[in-house]
């Protein structure tokens, strides 16, 4: 039984009050900031350009290859992960010899640090000394430039979100696969339903409300993604390979433009809004066909 004891509020509104504090403070402050021209280096006194920094933002095509960049490899990524993952669930479901050691094993990429897996990639995919194209050279051919050429330099990178963040999809599916009804398969093979019947059928239908909430949140995490390729490449060649956050630390923590910066962020997170409740949006109707 709840107690209505006041004293109740003494303990929890002053935790309430110091996390909206670290919460809400630097949102304001950052948004207050968006509408400056604002730099620390050099030295430049705050002046208020109201939607300056937006519209040079808009009108920047640095902006937009950013924009592009994280959507190829947040969409191509998750894409990936998803079939992968679910698939291996799928055979991890289904009991198959050393099901146990596998299940540690691969979930051992996404215990590690990003910036440590990134670094070994780094090595790995070096365009002249990487194991990789010495295995290459040694079966006669060409070394590719892995790390030189911008279609090269990002397919590595998704390469490496694919191998680090599949087993939290793996992980997800698996515990969902594990909770369907084995009745619904029994009578599934009573009508002499195929393998590839039941998953298109029972499975893949059960399984869409995870399948939505787990494809969202990598979704989310993947347009976040900096440390891989700041390790990685750093954003080149070029910035063929910067991402939206990767582009608002050069400005925000090299160039030290906090008010452009800010505006940066906003847009990301306006962006990011955007194509949440578009995704949400998408699912709602199929979700809504299950009840």
């Amino acid at each position: 039984m709840l107690r209505n004891d006041p004293i109740k509020h003494v303990f929890i509104w002053p935790a309430v009050l110091v996390v909206l504090a670290i919460s809400i403070f630097p949102l304001i402050y950052s948004l207050t900031t968006s509408f400056l021209s604002y730099r620390l280096i050099p030295p430049i006194p705050p002046r208020v350009v109201w939607f300056g920094n937006y519209a040079s933002l808009l009108q920047e095509p640095r902006f937009w290859n950013a924009i592009l960049t994280t959507t190829l490899i947040a969409f191509i990524a998750v894409g990936l992960q998803y079939v992968i993952g679910f698939g291996v669930a799928l055979a991890l479901n289904a009991r198959v010899p050393g099901e146990r050691l596998f299940r540690v094993a691969l979930l051992l990429p996404m215990l590690l640090a990003p910036v440590a897996v990134a670094l070994v990639a780094r090595m790995i995919f070096n365009p002249t000394m990487g194991p990789l194209n010495q295995l290459l050279s040694m079966f006669g051919l060409a070394n590719l430039p892995f790390l030189t050429n911008g279609h090269w330099a990002l397919a590595c990178i998704i390469a490496v979100e694919i191998w680090q963040w599949t087993p939290f999809i793996i992980l997800m599916m698996l515990a969902g696969l594990q909770t369907l009804p084995e009745d619904v398969y029994e009578a599934a093979e009573l009508e002499n339903a195929s393998a590839w019947q039941q998953f298109w059928g029972i499975t893949f239908p059960m399984m869409l409300p995870i399948s939505g909430a787990v494809v969202f949140i990598r979704l989310i995490e993947s347009y976040k993604i900096m440390d891989t390729v700041f390790v990685m490449t750093g954003g080149g060649p070029g910035v063929d390979t910067e991402t939206l956050t990767l582009f608002a630390y050069q400005e925000g923590f090299k160039k030290f433009n906090l008010g452009y910066t800010s505006a940066l962020s906003f847009l990301f997170l306006i962006a990011i809004t955007i194509i949440g409740v578009t995704y949400l949006a998408l699912l709602r109707p199929h979700l809504e066909k299950r009840r």
